[in-house]
């Protein structure tokens, strides 16, 4: 069943929502499409072979270097 996202949306919404799909070269219906796609995904958690590929990709070797490497981030907030 088809359903218009953008209908009653707010105006800056909408144009924000036409900038983003301009940005990407979509229609809005496919921006729209992509965004909830994503979010959807966002809820599955990573298998062990995911984390331990991005501990690899940081270079991390030990316990205090990802300690390092979380508190580092939480100060740039």
């Amino acid at each position: 069943m088809p359903v218009n996202l953008s209908k009653n949306a707010p105006d800056q919404l909408a144009r924000r929502l036409r900038e983003r799909a301009e940005r990407h070269h979509r229609s809005l219906r496919d921006e729209l499409l992509a965004i909830v796609e994503a979010a959807v995904q966002e809820d599955r958690f990573a298998t062990p072979s995911e984390v331990f590929a991005k501990v690899r990709e940081f270079g991390l070797r030990t316990p205090s270097e990802a300690a390092a490497l979380i508190r580092a981030g939480r100060v740039g907030r």
